[in-house]
């Protein structure tokens, strides 16, 4: 009789809590409830590996960038975009979690946050830890979109500072670099609004961050990127010890590292002020990252030409990750365009699976290739966050079929007895 009393008061605090959680625009929980949340553990690294730090095993990962999570127009978009990722079984999304002035802004000023944009990012990272998927999220762009480094000094010239309009000051001015510390803050602190969790407590998040493509106007400033990399490596490792960083890298090699220039896709790239070893190496930096988008790249290449320079271009940074920088290294963007051949065939397929053939070969020698994360998938009705790399995964059945094959590839290999490959895969 007691036992039954028990699930009775218990079934009535569910309805209860369901009722006061619905509201006339659709199911969105007001109330936090950390205990109906999957068990998830934090990834940390041991070496070249990424490890789950509650089992120990390593993990290599297949993912993708939706970038768009935070300024979708309802949460049911970001529900079934992080609902079919996961049905592909991918683990890893990249998104990004600012939006710096200018329309529907999380940051609206320095320091002032959007209550309603930021239960948007509440609800991204409630509904990633519900589909079993961990967030990479990227802190500021490098680009002008969603406001980037030019808004930081946009806001310390309105603040009356003596900066150029040089985005390069960006890396170097204390005022601006302290507009960011206080951003950084603010979001690592955040208590979510859904789930009750601090966002420094969350194991959904895979890592940080610190800014999308870094680059410099001048090749001159290379030094100040270097030095802000170190400052706000270790500004968040001060803040955040559970959680990994990384900087956000496209993998360009600097003048200095003249060995490594014909890796590079043209000599425009070495003049950027970025260097993907000495950027890398930083002592607060857990993993490199590096992107390949061999269309925008060396665009008057053919697919052959295009297919060599992209082995040559994994093998390089696996190789230098495994070797000089002993840390694993995520290819975070591999973008490439829709191009249909008369056979219905498609050269994107050819590249993505020249890059999933060199993970998982990494993967089989326990090495540090630690997967690759392509961009972008989307979901009907968001063509506003479109470009030319974007598509609906289950719209293009051949890519589709690759994402989902290298997920299992990847999962087969470390997957402990008794365990299945997981929904979707087959049993080798």
């Amino acid at each position: 009789m007691e036992q039954r009393l028990y699930t009775l008061l218990g079934t009535l605090l569910l309805a209860a809590i369901i009722y006061l959680n619905t509201s006339s625009t659709g199911f969105r929980i007001r109330v936090p409830i950390p205990w109906l949340q999957p068990r998830t553990s934090f990834v940390g690294r041991v070496g070249t590996r990424f490890v789950d730090l509650e089992s120990g095993s390593p993990l290599y990962v297949n993912g993708w960038n939706s970038y768009w999570l935070l300024s979708a127009p309802s949460p049911g978009s970001v529900r079934e975009m992080l609902r079919r990722g996961s049905a592909m079984g991918m683990t890893v999304c990249r998104t990004w979690a600012f939006a710096d002035g200018g329309p529907n802004a999380l940051q609206v000023s320095p320091g002032r946050l959007d209550e309603d944009v930021f239960q948007a990012l509440d609800y991204v990272i409630y509904e990633a830890r519900r589909n079993h998927i961990r967030l990479i999220l990227c802190l500021v762009n490098n680009l002008n979109a969603f406001g980037g480094k030019s808004q930081y000094v946009r806001w310390a010239q309105a603040a009356g500072v003596n900066v150029t309009n040089s985005t390069d000051s960006f890396f170097s001015n204390p005022i601006i670099k302290g507009f960011y510390k206080d951003y950084v803050k603010t979001i690592l602190t955040r208590k979510n609004s859904f789930s009750g969790i601090r966002y420094l407590d969350e194991p959904a998040i895979f890592a940080w961050e610190l800014m999308n493509e870094p680059r410099c106007a001048l090749n001159s400033s290379a030094p100040l990127l270097q030095a802000w990399i170190a400052e706000m490596a270790s500004y968040v490792k001060s803040l955040d010890q559970k959680h990994l960083v990384t900087v956000g890298l496209e993998g360009f090699y600097g003048h200095e590292r003249t060995e490594k220039l014909r890796v590079n896709p043209g000599e425009w790239a070495a003049a950027l002020g970025s260097d993907f070893i000495q950027n890398s190496a930083v002592e607060h930096i857990d993993f490199a990252s590096v992107h390949a988008y061999p269309d925008s790249w060396i665009p008057q290449a053919s697919l052959e030409e295009k297919v060599k320079y992209l082995s040559s271009w994994v093998e390089s940074h696996v190789n230098d990750s495994e070797n000089v920088l002993k840390k694993p290294v995520l290819f975070s963007e591999v973008g490439f365009q829709l191009q249909v051949k008369k056979n219905r065939s498609y050269d994107r397929d050819i590249l993505l699976k020249t890059v999933f053939d060199k993970v998982y070969e990494s993967a089989q020698r326990g090495q540090a290739g630690a997967g690759a994360l392509i961009w972008q998938l989307m979901v009907e009705g968001m063509q506003i966050y479109q470009d030319e790399f974007s598509f609906v995964a289950k719209e293009h059945s051949s890519t589709y079929k690759l994402l989902v094959q290298q997920s299992c590839r990847i999962k087969s290999l470390f997957r402990g007895k008794g365990e299945t490959a997981g929904s979707g895969c087959p049993e080798p």
